[in-house]
């Protein structure tokens, strides 16, 4: 609890799944008549028991906030992974906070689960007792595995009490999925001209059910005249079938309602409390029982569901992406989110992505430091983050929080609890690096919303991981650019990078027919200095006299090193170049005073004025520069008594 706001966390995955949908629906429903919010943390794929790949997307169930839940509900079956399970429940331990697992068995928790025994032996019981068949054949999961091998035992059971003879030859593996039982019905199929067709295949679950029916009638085989069919499971696909499959529904709403039950005791006693739900039996069709359907509004949304894929989601989402991806800033970035398809939603990110020169998804892609989420997205107040206003929100950084109620954004969240339906959170990654969440705010259940979240949440990890990636991108070629237009040692232009810019400035006509001065200077004593103190000192003594030389000359001048110890600037403008020289003279005279080398640094300055026209030569003119330059130290050096006038 939090500021009088009750709290229940739901781990599941697929919201889009018409179960799993009607599961949040009525779980909130529940949770509502006693005041409590639901917040939904979930991944979009399936993560499989024991794999072990990477997958950024359960990073969602690392933002659980433990501190202020009231109680954790973990949907088993669907994210299809122990470790996360065990990794939920251990922290919630540790907190003090209650967890209740729908369809799965953990110690220490309340399980709710369905007794899958009694359903399956309600379906056997059908088939055998009330249309007296006995000659039968079952299709089970996969050898050795445990709901396979309780519903054999089932299986095997009610053939005893109906005083029915097993062998070996009755059983087949369809290993719970359709290709697999292809084959196994195949070898039915091929036995038969010896054996004949057993007059009813029971099978372990619907997909093998409806596989198993499809395959009879394409084989000229009537269902259920020829052969009765049965399944388990009571999939929503059995009522979209002809003829409607047989079977015992695992109904996602007594498990809903009894996951709500478990958590309302469980708060109130930190008590476990398991519950066995019994399937609910529906005869149909393909045993030759007249048709029946249950829970017609998840078949309802089930249909809407698979007609909202069929629309324009996927072309404005890329657009959106590619926009983002190549966005000049972050401002601009984040404006793109303004769209119709990312709407209700917050967008939360760790802000260092945007900051310091390494690449956020390789080079600290061991980084297990905190992100530093903050919120840079809210479609309630989309005004707020246009590409000319967008800045990073100000918060205390020693009270933020790797959670969805981080100080940073907490207000917000509760705030949006206020509507009373779910919030739904899925993690934003890129590159198999979790970058921060989504938070999609829907006040409504329409499951076209929801199925919308998962492409939603692809689209905006994509385009924010993009832009990362290219902006990085951006930088690295802007410092290869430095290195190969500038002289390393001093930060000026190298020829390269002189005669590039030159001639933009050249192109641009700005300062065409204006007087430019080149002025050209070069270190005095330079080989003094390396002969008597290293070249480490001598190339001080050339970065001296470049930065004096940048200093006094106009901003906008170019200046450049073409090599040795001789650098020039050109000044686009009316300047007087001997004030220019008389400023060099005393930035160094300065710097002398102050540098505590046994030499000085001192340049000779030589200068030339032209007028910038079509005609323009840059090499006569460095060349014209460098020879008044030498006239200049000629002079200077006759007057020390270096040389001799001639």
């Amino acid at each position: 609890m939090i500021n009088g706001k009750k709290l229940v966390a739901l781990c599941t995955s697929r919201i889009y799944d018409p179960q799993i949908h009607g599961y949040i629906v009525k779980l909130n429903e529940r949770l509502k008549e006693k005041d409590y919010s639901l917040l939904v943390f979930a991944i979009n794929s399936d993560i499989y028991w024991e794999e072990d790949r990477q997958a950024a997307e359960k990073y969602v169930f690392d933002l659980i906030p433990y501190n202020y839940i009231d109680a954790v509900v973990i949907m088993d079956e669907k994210i299809k992974s122990h470790k996360i399970a065990d990794k939920i429940i251990k922290k919630s331990q540790k907190h003090d906070v209650p967890v209740v697992i729908a369809d799965g068995h953990y110690d220490n928790t309340t399980c709710i689960n369905f007794n899958y025994a009694k359903g399956f032996e309600l379906v056997c019981r059908h088939i055998i007792e009330d249309h007296k068949i006995s000659r039968l054949h079952m299709i089970a999961g996969q050898p050795d595995n445990e709901f396979s091998n309780q519903r054999i035992d089932v299986f095997k059971k009610v053939l005893a009490d109906n005083n029915i003879d097993y062998n070996d030859s009755m059983i087949s593996y369809g290993y719970f999925w359709a290709d697999p039982c292809r084959i196994a019905v195949q070898e039915i199929l091929d036995n038969s001209k010896e054996t004949g067709l057993p007059e009813a295949i029971i099978c372990a679950n619907d997909v093998m059910a409806i596989t198993t029916s499809e395959m009879l009638m394409d084989a000229g085989y009537k269902v259920p005249d020829d052969v009765l069919i049965a399944g388990f499971d009571g999939y929503d696909e059995i009522y979209f079938t002809s003829p409607k499959i047989t079977t015992a529904s695992c109904d996602i709403i007594l498990l809903a309602d009894a996951s709500a039950d478990a958590v309302f005791e469980a708060i109130d006693d930190k008590k476990t409390h398991n519950r066995l739900i019994t399937p609910i039996f529906m005869p149909n069709e393909s045993c030759g029982c007249s048709e029946h359907t249950e829970n017609t509004q998840i078949l309802h949304d089930w249909f809407k569901e698979s007609f909202s894929r069929h629309n324009d989601d996927n072309r404005v989402l890329k657009k959106l992406t590619a926009a983002m991806q190549v966005s000049q800033n972050i401002g601009e970035m984040v404006s793109h989110l303004d769209c119709y398809k990312t709407e209700p939603l917050l967008a939360v990110v760790d802000r260092r992505m945007f900051e310091g020169e390494d690449n956020y998804f390789t080079d600290l892609e061991d980084d297990e430091s905190p992100k530093e989420l903050v919120l840079i997205y809210d479609s309630d107040y989309r005004e707020d983050y246009k590409e000319d206003t967008f800045s990073f929100p100000e918060y205390d950084e020693l009270y933020n929080t790797e959670d969805v109620l981080s100080p940073a954004f907490r207000f917000r969240i509760l705030q949006l609890t206020e509507a009373g339906y779910p919030l739904i959170f899925n993690a934003l990654d890129y590159m198999a690096k979790p970058l921060g969440f989504v938070c999609y705010y829907f006040r409504d259940y329409y499951i076209s919303n929801y199925t919308n979240t998962m492409n939603a949440t692809n689209a905006i990890g994509t385009g924010i991981g993009g832009y990362v990636n290219i902006q990085y991108q951006r930088t690295l070629l802007e410092k290869m650019d430095e290195m190969y237009r500038h002289d390393p040692l001093t930060g000026l232009f190298n020829r390269i990078g002189f005669h590039h810019q030159f001639k933009k400035v050249c192109k641009s006509k700005k300062y065409l027919d204006n007087e430019i001065t080149v002025i050209m200077s070069d270190l005095d004593g330079l080989k003094f200095i390396n002969d008597h103190y290293g070249h480490a000192d001598g190339d001080n003594a050339i970065a001296t006299t470049a930065k004096a030389l940048m200093e006094c000359v106009p901003e906008k001048s170019l200046s450049a090193r073409f090599g040795g110890d001789e650098i020039f600037s050109v000044i686009f403008e009316k300047c007087d170049a001997d004030a220019v020289i008389r400023k060099i003279d005393k930035y160094l005279e300065k710097y002398n005073d102050i540098s505590g080398k046994p030499y000085d640094v001192s340049t000779s300055c030589g200068y030339i004025k032209l007028k910038l026209d079509d005609n323009f030569d840059i090499t006569q003119a460095v060349k014209d520069a460098d020879t008044s330059m030498y006239a200049v130290k000629k002079e200077k050096y006759i007057k020390k008594g270096i040389l001799r006038a001639t």
